[in-house]
């Protein structure tokens, strides 16, 4: 059964740095895109970054909200993706939910970003507030 499981959020100050962490189980990530993403009190959910790879190569995408910000990476030892959050803002308050695309899809479709993710984690809560 897969399962993707998202921690690391919770209070910090505008400015300061946050890493969340999206830890899966049943899938093997090298397969599959994983993507961030986030829903603030009455917003839409909103795709924030994606990591995939493919014959060694890697791909990240970024939402423009959050580029040169947040970073996101993957850890082969725990096949786990991370979500470094650098410089955070009162807007980056949100749950936080990762998510996969189906075996061998990527973060991008024809040029835009994937819109068919599944698996998806209970969430973790980022509230940045000074």
């Amino acid at each position: 059964q897969v399962q993707l499981v998202e921690s690391g959020g919770g209070l910090v100050h505008p400015g300061e740095s946050l890493r969340l962490s999206c830890t899966a189980s049943g899938l093997n990530t090298d397969h599959y895109a994983i993507g961030w993403f986030r829903q603030a009190p009455g917003k839409g959910r909103e795709g924030v970054a994606c990591f995939s790879s493919s014959e060694g190569s890697t791909f990240s995408y970024y939402a423009d909200s959050v580029k040169g910000r947040f970073t996101v990476s993957r850890d082969n030892d725990t096949n786990t993706v991370n979500l470094q959050m650098d410089n955070v803002t009162a807007e980056d308050s949100a749950v936080y939910f990762c998510a996969r695309t189906t075996r061998g899809s990527g973060c991008l479709v024809r040029g835009k970003p994937n819109t068919d993710f599944r698996s998806w984690g209970q969430g973790t809560q980022v509230t940045v507030s000074s």
